[in-house]
């Protein structure tokens, strides 16, 4: 196993206190986390940050995650305390509904003010789980910048949203130490990490690893496999074989196919995917 990644850039100490600092000024903080890995991209930080606030969890991404599983995740988070919703803020799917629940928070900030406050919230999450994505739809414009790279928003921006409401938005931040490997692992499966900080061809071998045991129908749909090797490199080897990922001297090119791996998960080809589950479940 792909073991003791470490990825904690300068600006992501700097953002904890910038998040410190701005936590007194707004209502809620809206969290967002990846649904195919609910427990990995939830950031401990903001769990110690935000403390009693209110706290609205974004499951986004989830047209890419098991429906089943989204199901389970958001009885989860509830049983905890917050408010949840499903999301795919690429598309908008779900931004209605949570800027009607947000309206209602509104009301209730506001019940019985002759002076309407406006209500503010704070933005948060791990790189690369669709934070300026969901932005851009609440705002109803481009408002934060966004890409399929972790670390593209910069510095802290106050953005106007409908109904007299504010969002603070902050960069995306990881925590300086992965105490259990797999967090790491799911983080650099999704995206969450940059890829040029791994060996590609050990990454995709971890992931079809855990999708031979998990998903082996996926798996062996998708790359049009009769039947899956008990050994995982031998999993990915047909793969390659299948997609012609063939070197000089038919020598797989494992580089090649690790990449269409890594690609396809993350599109959402291979199928709908959890890789976490609640542990009640």
């Amino acid at each position: 196993m792909i073991e003791h990644i470490n990825w904690y850039p300068g600006h992501m100490k700097k953002t904890r206190a910038l998040i410190q600092e701005n936590l007194k000024l707004v209502d809620a903080a809206v969290e967002v986390i990846d649904a195919r890995i609910p427990v990995s991209s939830r950031n401990p930080i903001i769990d110690e940050l935000v403390k009693n606030k209110r706290r609205i969890v974004i499951l986004n991404k989830s047209d890419l995650s098991d429906a089943s599983a989204n199901q389970a995740w958001e009885r989860y988070f509830k049983d905890q305390g917050n408010l949840v919703l499903t999301m795919n803020c690429m598309s908008g799917t779900g931004a209605a509904r949570l800027l009607k629940l947000l309206g209602s928070l509104q009301e209730e900030k506001n019940q019985g003010q002759t002076r309407k406050k406006p209500y503010r919230l704070m933005i948060a999450g791990v790189p690369n789980v669709g934070k300026s994505s969901l932005i851009n739809r609440l705002t109803g414009k481009k408002s934060a910048q966004t890409g399929d790279r972790p670390g593209v928003t910069k510095g802290k921006q106050w953005l106007n949203l409908p109904g007299n409401m504010q969002l603070l938005d902050t960069p995306g931040i990881l925590w300086p130490k992965f105490e259990d490997p797999k967090t790491g692992l799911n983080l650099a499966f999704c995206g969450s990490i940059k890829d040029e900080i791994l060996d590609v061809a050990d990454l995709a071998l971890e992931l079809i690893t855990v999708l031979q045991v998990d998903y082996p129908g996926l798996l062996r749909e998708r790359y049009k496999l009769e039947e899956l090797p008990e050994a995982p490199l031998s999993t990915m080897e047909a793969m390659a074989l299948k997609r012609g990922c063939i070197l000089p001297g038919k020598r797989i090119d494992y580089d090649r196919i690790a990449k269409v791996t890594l690609d396809e998960f993350r599109a959402g080809v291979i199928g709908n995917i959890t890789l976490e589950r609640p542990d009640h479940e």
